[in-house]
């Protein structure tokens, strides 16, 4: 998917812009989706890829919704982030490029992950209930 910088500006509010293409980060407990417990599926907030399932997110303590893994390999992107005097794993949207956070190496079991994800940078989808 490819978009100007200025595209992405146009179509997308300020505080998603600033988090996807600024790289910014959401302050801790302030994002919408850190407590959020419904069943669904999490997509990127600027080109709507599907990034996680709820049945991958858990109560982290970091204050951004985590989960152990996305919902496939080829979803989102993974790069290394040298900024802020710290070696980090940054994850990005695969589809659009969006930035959306980190992954540590400090998850529960089995996977050990913990994709730490601004609210900011997704979009949530209620799985539909008519449909199981």
């Amino acid at each position: 998917m490819k978009k100007s910088i200025e595209e992405w500006k146009k179509n997308l509010p300020p505080d998603v812009f600033q988090i996807l293409w600024d790289d910014g980060t959401e302050p801790p407990f302030t994002g919408k989706y850190v407590d959020e417990t419904r069943k669904g599926i999490y997509h990127c907030a600027g080109c709507e890829n599907r990034l996680f399932d709820s049945e991958d997110k858990f109560h982290s303590g970091s204050g951004w919704p985590s989960f152990t893994k996305p919902i496939s390999a080829k979803a989102i992107k993974k790069q290394l982030d040298l900024s802020l005097g710290m070696k980090r794993t940054e994850v990005r949207c695969a589809l659009c490029g969006g930035h959306l956070g980190h992954v540590f190496d400090d998850g529960p079991q089995p996977e050990g992950k913990r994709y730490c994800i601004n609210s900011k940078a997704l979009k949530f989808k209620k799985n539909d209930e008519k449909k199981r």
